[in-house]
């Protein structure tokens, strides 16, 4: 069963990507109301490869906390560990929640989508 956070979040993900014509956010919705069992997980150092200095990145799934940045990220997911959490602003990046992230990129560009 999918939590009223969830169906909110999507709800709010929709709307951004009807308002603002950006399919990022409509994508992002469709992977919050899928099964938990359905989601991905993803480590540190798969980040730190797929990425570069500065890049703001959405991951729909769970970050664990396996290897290292070694970049500055702005990081937003469905759910992290707290080694990842550490580990992402210790190298000098900074977490994020989808509205912070809709509100300082309401078209999704230089939003990067991983998964």
């Amino acid at each position: 069963m999918t939590s009223q956070v969830v169906i909110q979040m999507a709800k709010d993900l929709k709307k951004a990507s009807t308002k603002n014509d950006a399919p990022i956010w409509a994508k992002l919705a469709e992977y919050a109301l899928k099964p938990s069992i359905a989601r991905r997980d993803i480590n540190l150092y798969r980040i730190s490869q797929l990425t570069k200095d500065n890049d703001t990145v959405v991951f729909p799934g769970k970050v664990l906390g396996t290897g290292n940045v070694s970049h500055k990220i702005t990081l937003c997911s469905f759910s992290i560990s707290e080694s990842a959490a550490n580990k992402i602003i210790e190298s000098g990046g900074k977490l994020s929640s989808f509205s912070d992230l809709i509100e300082k990129n309401p078209t999704g560009k230089g939003v990067v989508l991983l998964g």
